[in-house]
């Protein structure tokens, strides 16, 4: 995999084009042409993109009290709100899988897309290296499992030599990065559970997050007893195997356009 340059002047403007060379479909909304969490919900699939998630993301951990009180709020929060951006060029073109005929998402994306989302989108944010920093470690945490892997391997050192540059930039040591990441994870956690519906227990450190119906529960209350409402945009299709991108295509052009309605709430038991 080649290796990614991750410049460490704080006014550097992010590249916002593709280092895979794609190109969205020209007849498709960009950002809304291939929404890759996939909800089954009977009939139907409804399919967000990564970005939405990610701003959800960041909007439930606005009222999480104890990152009120951190003193690299604003970059945290930056981090969660652009974590997913690096999936923009897959969003840009849908695929299907040739076996099965299912929309790929980011569960079962190829290992080269999965392995270049990353480092786009740590590059994208070295403006903010602290944010920068903050996105490189959530990658080497959601793939920790695999780290043994061989095919894994090159990832991981790229991730590792892209999270130390940003630190240097930042002039912050690795010991406050780990101290302000697990708040990234736990907005990711709770947004992904409402996005996929999920009633499987997520646990990242202290916290257990579950969904059930519209609601997802975060155990210990990391909000203040407070009930936040929360909304994502999802566009339906048939629940379906698809013979071809093409056809894919098609139904994503006349799919209907919901909104998925529901809470965060927080408790001690």
């Amino acid at each position: 995999m080649p290796g990614t340059a991750y410049p460490l002047p704080l006014d550097s403007t992010p590249a916002r084009t593709s280092q895979r060379g794609l190109q969205p479909d020209p007849t498709i909304p960009y950002h809304r042409c291939c929404e890759v969490i996939v909800r089954p919900v009977r009939d139907r699939v409804q399919l967000m993109t990564q970005p939405d998630h990610a701003h959800l993301a960041r909007r439930i951990m606005e009222h999480c009290v104890q990152l009120a009180a951190r003193p690299r709020r604003d970059a945290i929060l930056h981090a969660i709100a652009e974590h997913d951006n690096g999936w923009a060029e897959e969003d840009a073109a849908p695929t299907v899988n040739p076996k099965t005929g299912n929309v790929v998402d980011f569960v079962s994306a190829p290992l080269s897309v999965r392995h270049g989302v990353w480092p786009r989108a740590v590059a994208r944010l070295v403006a903010d290296p602290w944010a920068a920093a903050l996105v490189a470690q959530h990658a080497l945490t959601v793939y920790d499992r695999f780290r043994s892997a061989a095919e894994w391997r090159p990832f991981f050192a790229e991730m590792e030599a892209a999270r130390h540059a940003m630190l240097r930039a930042s002039g912050m040591p690795l010991d406050d990065l780990v101290a302000d990441y697990p708040f990234v994870r736990l907005g990711d956690l709770i947004s992904l559970a409402f996005c996929t519906g999920s009633t499987d227990e997520q646990r990242f450190g202290e916290w257990t997050v579950q969904c059930s119906g519209t609601r997802v529960v975060v155990t210990p209350d990391a909000f203040g007893g407070a009930k936040i409402p929360i909304e994502i945009a999802a566009r339906e299709i048939r629940n379906q195997p698809f013979r071809s991108v093409a056809e894919l295509r098609d139904a994503l052009r006349a799919a209907n356009t919901t909104t998925l309605r529901g809470e965060v709430a927080g408790t001690w038991i």
